[in-house]
């Protein structure tokens, strides 16, 4: 009968018999079946991107009452030294319902015709044009059924790529009364 191994291995106990390399070559096929398995259910797992093309937000269902017109663009320095940059609109609500709140989603694309930014503000309404612009927002004057407001949206920063065409503006939540 053959004498077991009883060489010091490198924590100095003894191996009573050489290791089986069949659990590691088991174990090697199991993680290589499970890695295929994860690669072709998780391809197809995926949900697809909402708004596919348009690369905005979904339009809230209220939007189609209301209509924005009159769009103007300016520019002017801030105090900091940077650039502020304003759009200037009406905003008309066709609905039967008062407006307590209005957020846009507005999307600048560059030369490609890409979106460069898109950005989701609150829309503010302009209450005095003298001796300065001034806004408040829409919860401190609620647009009524059948009325068109004046508003502003005003941007810190603008994306460098864009290409100074009007950005896409998007209603894309309403609050309603």
């Amino acid at each position: 009968m053959a004498e077991p191994n009883l060489e010091p291995d490198f924590l100095g106990t003894k191996n009573q018999e050489k290791a089986s390399w069949t659990p590691w070559i088991v174990a090697a096929v199991v993680v290589v079946l499970g890695i295929g398995i994860w690669a072709v259910v998780g391809r197809h797992s995926a949900p697809p991107p909402q708004n596919v093309g348009t690369g905005m937000a979904p339009a809230d269902p209220y939007a189609t009452n209301l209509t924005i017109g009159g769009l103007q663009m300016s520019e002017a320095d801030s105090f900091a030294g940077g650039k502020v940059t304003y759009i200037d609109g009406q905003i008309t609500n066709s609905g039967q319902k008062t407006l307590n709140a209005v957020t846009v989603q507005v999307g600048f694309k560059n030369d490609l015709g890409e979106y460069a930014q898109r950005i989701s503000v609150p829309l503010s309404l302009i209450r005095t044009r003298e001796p300065y612009v001034d806004t408040q927002p829409v919860s401190a004057a609620p647009i009524q059924p059948g009325q068109e407001r004046d508003f502003r949206l005003i941007f810190d920063t603008v994306p460098p790529d864009w290409n100074m065409q009007y950005p896409d503006l998007r209603v894309i939540n309403v609050r309603i009364q």
